[in-house]
């Protein structure tokens, strides 16, 4: 069958103009559908969870050409790329072992476009496409045959002073952006971000705690790294006790800088149990260099119930985000390092895992654990349940893997029997992206729109309410469960 047998929407397409971009086909549920979008299509994006540098917006430096915006960071793209034989280093991904990579952003992007069939049908190419026409106003036909034209477009959009990284956080209407920084990190930018009005508690965008490469020991330069927490903050970390001083100190500097959560990506979801004594005896392995692999995972489960402890001290959400085999493509972590597309999911457990921290905190109303997964099969049966079962717990939506159309469907209907709607966590973009913030986030409320239409067309939940339900998923509820609005408890 001819792909343009059908004019009409190729044209539509072509053109950005599809207002009914992932509605449901049957007339009736599509026109409920639409009344629902439009009562979030303009409400405030908030963006409790992502990696967006906070230099971009501290600086506020014109982007650079528009290969380095949207190709060369976006592991998306490149890891597609490669599984079709095209080295990173050939679209710009920069080398720690000195392997030279292309330096020129036109060469990157036509290498690109000509590999643009290879993400036909993927949330990639949505995404690009939107961000393309809503956020550059770029509405011709992406190909090789247009990549040049295409590139010279947005080239001469972000050469404007509306395309700088402050203008576009205004135009996309976001209200609180949270960025990802280690505990060793000096938060001189969100430093410079507060002075200038934009950061700091209550600010627009803040910082989120993430001390995974001082608490996993397997982590390359793991004691190397706890050394250095010890002079950032001051303690002796020669002892378990000055280890956990020092994590609280950072936490405080981290608090003060506008971080209402932390985050923790670990291989597992396990959780442990352990006395101090036992805690300390592990991390006097990890320091001398004698830990083992079933040490290392121990001590990872202990200090997620240590932060859930902090967590109720300080009042930081606590997110868990298990499940990945980090740098599983070694020949792409020894060339290009972490976080470029080498690692995979791996099948988690929860119900096992959890429990001891469950035991001790789930109940806690000062609590608030946001658990995601890489691994969806465990949506109905163990973490719908999980959440549905305990004050502390909540459901993080779907992410990478994961963010896709298809997955945020499932996800509604395999969780909202048994955690309901309020014990979800609202969308997270998860994103290095910053121009895709808003077109993931429209994705996300487009989504849901669909699946409240389908229960008002089957007549399961009255239109009213379903109007409400949409505003709390898309604003309220993130903006409360992530201690983003006035009332922090």
């Amino acid at each position: 069958m001819s792909g343009s047998s059908d004019p009409s929407r190729a044209a539509r397409h072509q053109a950005g103009a599809r207002p009914d971009l992932l509605f449901p086909a049957e007339p009736g549920q599509r026109a409920i559908a639409r009344e629902l979008y439009a009562l979030v299509r303009d409400q405030p994006l908030i963006s409790p969870h992502g990696h967006v540098d906070p230099a971009i917006l501290a600086d506020d430096v014109p982007f650079p050409d528009p290969a380095r915006l949207l190709i060369v960071p976006d592991h998306y793209v490149t890891r597609m790329l490669l599984s079709q034989g095209v080295p990173p280093a050939d679209l710009g991904v920069p080398s720690g072992d000195g392997t030279p990579v292309e330096r020129d952003g036109r060469t990157i992007w036509r290498r690109f476009a000509a590999h643009w069939h290879l993400f036909r049908g993927t949330p990639s190419r949505l995404w690009l496409e939107q961000t393309f026409a809503e956020v550059f106003g770029v509405t011709k036909a992406f190909s090789p045959a247009t990549a040049d034209e295409v590139y010279d477009e947005i080239a001469a959009r972000l050469a404007e002073p509306a395309f700088r990284p402050r203008a576009l956080f205004e135009r996309f209407n976001i209200e609180v952006l949270a960025t990802t920084e280690s505990p060793l990190d000096d938060l001189g930018r969100h430093a410079k971000l507060a002075a200038d009005g934009w950061g700091g508690p209550g600010g627009r965008v803040i910082t989120t705690f993430r001390p995974d490469n001082v608490v996993d020991m397997e982590f390359d330069g793991w004691a190397e790294n706890v050394e250095r927490l010890g002079v950032v903050a001051g303690e002796d970390i020669g002892t378990y006790a000055g280890y956990l001083a020092a994590l609280r100190q950072r936490r405080q500097a981290f608090i003060a800088a506008g971080a209402t959560s932390s985050d923790h990506g670990h291989p597992t979801a396990l959780t442990l149990r352990l006395s101090e004594a036992e805690a300390a005896t592990l991390y006097d392995r990890g320091l001398r260099g004698d830990a083992t692999p079933a040490d290392a995972e121990a001590f990872r489960a202990h200090m997620l119930v240590e932060f859930a402890r902090m967590s109720i001290e300080d009042g930081l959400v606590m997110q868990l985000h298990p499940g990945a085999v980090r740098n599983h493509n070694r020949w792409l972590y020894a060339r290009h390092g972490r976080d470029v597309g080498g690692d995979v999911p791996q099948a988690t457990e929860y119900v096992h895992a959890l429990a001891p921290l469950l035991d001790a905190y789930g109940n806690d109303p000062r609590l608030r654990v946001v658990v995601y997964t890489l691994d969806e099969y465990t949506f109905t049966r163990e973490l719908a349940p999980l959440a549905g079962g305990y004050a502390a717990l909540y459901l993080g939506a779907p992410w990478w893997f994961l963010d896709s159309p298809e997955v945020l469907r499932r996800f509604r209907e395999a969780v909202t029997e048994t955690a309901g709607f309020y014990n979800t966590a609202g969308f997270v973009d998860d994103t290095r992206a910053f121009c895709s913030i808003p077109v993931r986030h429209d994705v996300a409320r487009r989504i849901d729109a669909g699946f409240l239409a389908r229960l008002v067309a089957e007549d399961r939940l009255p239109l009213d309410e379903a109007a409400e339900t949409i505003v709390d998923l898309a604003y309220r509820l993130p903006k409360r469960i992530f201690k983003l609005g006035e009332d922090p408890s």
